[in-house]
């Protein structure tokens, strides 16, 4: 039997992948309308029982249509239906050794896997590496974040997917590290577009990114660097036998709406253990983000539980250093404070005291099983509903180990879990029920660190729609109302972007628990509108639609919670923008538009939804424009 040419379409037809294994070296082809979204790429692992590249034997294939329906209620849409064709290829290689290489292809995701078999009477390996590549056409342009180097950083504490991406930029322009780049990466290929990402990472495997990409667009999969983690741990995955591997995963189309309504993260994984409690998601205040470690007291973290109360949200952040400028016997207390405003608390930990040297405690905590679980049974009983863990080193297995048991041991105890300074989501939102959301990327504190992010902010939150959120949960920390971002809103690094865009950020970044850099201050110094906005915003949406836009420069996108629509614009170009968009409201629905006007003027009209259910909506430089019926 021979593989020369085994294809699987979409269940639309309009994806077509093709596998080969000529000359012994199976490849692949992705194609999309015709059109060549992947050219000829090679497939394969490499072990420590040999290696599964070349010299393949092809023995057998087999395509079936495979469909799921589930539900998520923390993510960017609530029911989800799932189809796709499923192809299984199955290679022998010398030294009884079998690989199957394993494709899902939907209307507009592919997601592909490797699993490999027991050696005879081998039933463990190492994978050292991996073959995988993609192989991109001539022309195409790249939306990508570069990889960090290992310890690197504020305090050794990177890489931490913080880095700054570079839109539109030719293939093979070397990294700004020359350490590759992180995971999701988006691709203009001609007319089409491409999001290449990695989802089902558990702790029995490392996490992976992209590496430096060659002058004719070439990329393959890179392992983790030997430095994270502090040089501790392997850089492959020590796996038993049977296994598989994690999915690579490419989002295809011809516009963007597949792109930023993609569930495929979370379509080919599966929930890895119950939920021991009902969680419950919502709003957070945050007193670290414009008032600094030194907030980090009694009096202080009061006020932003008193501003959480008044606003009526669920949650309020107790930042890193609590351990040290409050202590254990004080913050029993001040959690007691949060329960009688109403309030719940999420409380900060260092990940681990081995792999960064940030002051900010408590350390060690939860990198020890026994002082994890200790530290867990005691934050139960205090009434804490979540933790915030930071600072993490890196995708080795060992520290991917670590979030899995850190998600884990806390469900146990009924807590939900954030993570910052960390690796990207790969479907944990699925996988892991009390799982709440990850940085992963340049987030807010970046703005009050330096003017340089200020001036940017409008262009990078351009593009997290289309790439870093539009694969996992982001929790950035945004909607900020302070012109300047220091304590008394009178200095420090200087806000470019209008209030309605910071309104518009509640909407079009999407984390199940949004800690918002709101102050008491905003009580009387901000726009009461766009309090009252923010006292209702949801954080979770049942479902997403992509209306228009470019990475970069300009997004619209409407989300709906339960009955309510919300409608969410932003523009990073240099000229104001003017855009009928078509609504989801019903016709006659009375609406409020929430909109920024020259010179940062912030305006909130409401109106009828007319006959053709559209609105015409001109959108400033660095402003932004909210629509919403839920008034």
């Amino acid at each position: 039997m021979s593989a020369e040419d085994i294809v699987v379409s979409s269940p639309n037809g309009n994806v077509r992948v093709a596998v080969s294994s000529r000359a012994g070296q199976p490849t692949y082809t992705i194609e999309y309308k015709n059109q060549t979204i992947i050219e000829p790429s090679p497939l394969g692992l490499i072990t420590n029982e040999g290696t599964y590249t070349a010299d393949a034997v092809f023995r057998n294939y087999n395509i079936e249509n495979v469909s799921d329906s589930y539900t998520l209620n923390r993510c960017k849409v609530s029911e989800v239906y799932y189809e796709a064709n499923r192809l299984t290829v199955t290679y022998e290689y010398s030294g009884e050794r079998n690989m199957d290489v394993i494709f899902h292809v939907g209307n507009n995701d592919i997601a592909f896997l490797y699993r490999i078999h027991p050696i005879a009477e081998r039933v463990c390996c190492v994978v050292t590496d991996e073959a995988t590549t993609f192989d991109l056409p001539a022309g195409t342009t790249t939306f990508l974040s570069p990889q960090s180097p290992a310890m690197w950083g504020w305090k050794r504490s990177k890489p931490s997917y913080e880095e700054e991406y570079v839109a539109d930029q030719p293939i093979g322009v070397p990294s700004k590290y020359g350490c590759g780049y992180t995971f999701p990466a988006l691709f203009h290929i001609g007319d089409c577009w491409a999001l290449i990402s990695e989802t089902g990472v558990t702790g029995e495997y490392c996490a992976s990114r992209l590496s430096e990409g060659t002058i004719d667009g070439r990329y393959t999969i890179a392992y983790p660097m030997p430095g994270e983690n502090n040089g501790f741990g392997s850089t492959g995955a020590q796996i038993s036998l049977p296994e598989f591997t994690p999915w690579r995963t490419i989002t295809v189309g011809d516009n963007l709406q597949p792109i930023v309504e993609t569930t495929i993260p979370f379509d080919v994984v599966e929930e890895l253990y119950a939920p021991s409690i009902d969680y419950k998601f919502g709003r957070a205040t945050w007193h670290w983000m414009i008032w600094d470690d030194k907030s980090c007291n009694v009096d202080d973290i009061k006020k932003f539980i008193d501003l959480a109360s008044e606003m009526g949200y669920e949650y309020t952040l107790i930042d890193g250093l609590w351990d040290k400028q409050i202590g254990y016997d004080k913050i029993e207390g001040l959690i007691q404070y949060t329960r009688e405003k109403g309030v719940e608390t999420f409380l900060w930990y260092n990940s681990n005291g081995a792999w960064n040297d940030a002051p900010q405690g408590p350390r060690n905590c939860m990198s020890n099983p026994i002082t994890r679980k200790k530290e867990m049974s005691w934050l139960r009983d205090m009434g804490v509903k979540g933790i915030k863990v930071d600072f993490w080193g890196g995708d080795k297995q060992e520290t991917i180990r670590l979030y899995e048991q850190i998600l884990s041991d806390a469900n146990d105890y009924g807590i939900m879990c954030i993570f910052h300074g960390c690796t990207l989501p790969r479907g944990w939102e699925r996988m892991y029920p009390n799982y709440v959301g990850s940085e992963a990327v340049l987030a807010s504190e970046n703005l009050k660190f330096n003017q340089h992010f200020n001036d940017c902010e409008a262009f990078n939150a351009c593009l997290h729609p289309f790439i870093r959120n539009a694969v996992g949960s982001m929790e950035f920390g945004g909607t900020i109302l302070n012109r300047c971002l220091n304590r008394t809103n009178d200095g420090g690094s200087i806000r470019r972007t209008g209030d309605a865009f910071q309104l518009a950020t509640a909407i079009l970044f999407q984390n199940p628990i949004q800690m918002f850099g709101l102050t008491p201050n905003n009580l009387h110094d901000a726009p009461i509108e766009a309090m009252d906005f923010m006292r209702d915003v949801p954080t979770t949406w049942d479902e997403t639609r992509f209306i228009d836009g470019y990475p970069g420069r300009y997004v619209v996108i409407a989300r709906r919670h339960a009955s309510h629509w919300y409608v969410a614009a932003i523009n990073a170009t240099n000229s104001p923008i003017k855009k009928e968009i078509s609504l989801p409201f019903a016709e006659g629905e009375r609406i409020i538009v929430y909109s920024d006007k020259k010179n940062s003027i912030f305006v909130a009209n409401e109106t009828k939804v007319n006959k053709g259910r559209k609105i015409t909506i001109t959108i400033p430089t660095n402003g932004g424009c909210v629509i919403t019926d839920n008034n």
